[in-house]
């Protein structure tokens, strides 16, 4: 009996041993303000949506250019004959084939628009696109801040767990030595014993879930923040009261003004509004008389040496008229496109206001829960003290120890839910109010 204690005890120790590290590198050591700035500028999606930005921008360039100058060179060489009838040539001594003879051409073109309100318009829905891929950009760095915030969270949970666990297994190891002891002195039966035993082992399994799950979070850390999955990753802050925190606003009223003024999938989604409108205009626009300049200067004749200067130069006006109604359908393409944006608008609106209520509900019941939860937990632990200091004197079996001890375990748990529900209910108004990337 006592070999098999010792056993147990042996296992035990190898449980309540340190893993041996993922990777041979040092840890990333890792704060909670550090993870949100990390994920909120060097995210995969964050740098995926700067790049679209950045594509944006080159359609604006692409845009101004068809208002800017055009040049370019050519050079020619021809060697040709013909048929003076196939031309309408038909007079007597006239042959009927001509040539062959060869021609050189070598010439500088250039054209510039003098005046497009088309292109003009084009140009101001492209540097709309720019703002409202922009906002986009920021949205998907908002989102990304309150992922990394709830998987740093995540794991600070799973190691609260893991330390439990271990407080868990070493009372279990405790109250074996101690229904060894009462067996041994005659005042406790075998089951006591086996009982203890029993508890011992639950806790063992129960602390190795807890660090799978805690080095699952980890990797799902790591995933958040664009880092290798093997990376090592340390957190130094825990579930507390002040984690996290945001500068939010104390009324109601306050938050959903701040959020409505600073939600970027709100300002996006306003931006895409001003693109489709001007975008009209510029189809609009389209009716409007155009004028361009162009002129070229080159050299040409049948050999080099002959070759001589020509040029020329003109100004064209266009003014469109019909063209089967196209502009006209496309006009109406982008109205459509700008009542969706505004119908889009106005329930995003609505959705803030939503948000904002309903993270302030989630907030005051979670707080509400963390002093529950707290106090449970005090009151469990003077059971579990209260219900050993019994056992040990002989006045009761370890049923009521066991019984005081599950209460103990799932008074931990809750706990430590408790506290992680109030920690991502703050996270859920930052990002409510637009401040997920302010979290620290």
């Amino acid at each position: 009996m006592a070999s098999r204690s010792r056993n147990l005890l042996a296992v035990l120790g190898l449980v309540l041993a340190a893993p041996p590290p993922l990777g041979a590198q040092a840890p990333l050591r890792l704060s909670f303000a550090e993870a949100v700035r990390r994920a909120s500028g060097e995210a995969p999606a964050v740098e995926l949506a700067a790049l679209r930005t950045d594509a944006a921008e080159a359609r604006v360039r692409e845009a101004r250019g068809a208002l800017l100058p055009s040049l370019s060179f050519a050079a020619g060489w021809l060697n040709r004959d013909f048929n003076s009838k196939a031309q309408g040539i038909s007079f007597p001594g006239v042959p009927t084939i001509i040539g062959p003879f060869t021609a050189y051409d070598v010439r500088f073109r250039a054209s510039q628009t003098l005046l497009d309100f088309s292109g003009f318009a084009r140009v101001r829905a492209a540097r709309a696109q720019v703002t409202g891929s922009t906002a986009e950009g920021s949205a998907v760095s908002e989102g990304a801040a309150a992922g990394a915030a709830l998987a740093y969270l995540r794991v600070a949970r799973a190691a609260a767990q893991v330390v439990a666990r271990r407080a868990d297994s070493a009372v279990a190891a405790d109250l074996v030595g101690l229904a060894v002891a009462q067996k041994n002195a005659g005042v406790s039966a075998a089951i006591d014993v086996t009982r203890a035993r029993s508890q011992l082992v639950t806790a063992a399994g129960a602390l190795l879930v807890a660090r799978n799950q805690l080095d699952r979070a980890r990797i799902d850390l790591a995933r958040a923040l664009g880092l290798d999955p093997w990376t090592p990753i340390e957190i130094t802050d825990t579930l507390t009261a002040a984690l996290p925190v945001a500068d939010v606003p104390a009324r109601p009223d306050s938050i959903v003004a701040l959020a409505l003024a600073r939600r970027p999938d709100l300002t996006a989604e306003l931006a895409r509004g001003d693109a489709a409108r001007t975008t009209k205009s510029a189809i609009n626009a389209e009716r409007l008389p155009r004028l361009d300049v162009a002129a070229d200067y080159g050299v040409s004749g049948l050999t080099p040496s002959t070759s001589v200067d020509t040029r020329q130069i003109g100004v064209q006006l266009s003014i469109p008229i019909l063209d089967g109604f196209r502009r006209e359908g496309r006009a109406a393409e982008q109205s459509a496109v700008v009542r969706e944006s505004e119908v889009r608008a106005r329930d995003l609106r609505q959705q803030i206001a939503a948000d904002v209520e309903t993270a302030l509900l989630d907030l005051a019941s979670a707080e509400a829960q963390e002093v529950i939860a707290a106090e449970r937990l005090r009151l469990a632990a003077d059971e579990m003290s209260q219900a050993r200091e019994r056992f040990a004197a002989g006045v009761a079996g370890n049923i009521e120890v066991i019984n005081a001890q599950t209460s103990l375990l799932r008074a931990r748990d809750t706990d430590i839910d408790a506290r992680f529900g109030a920690a991502t209910a703050r996270v859920a108004l930052a990002r409510a109010a637009g401040l997920a990337r302010t979290l620290h």
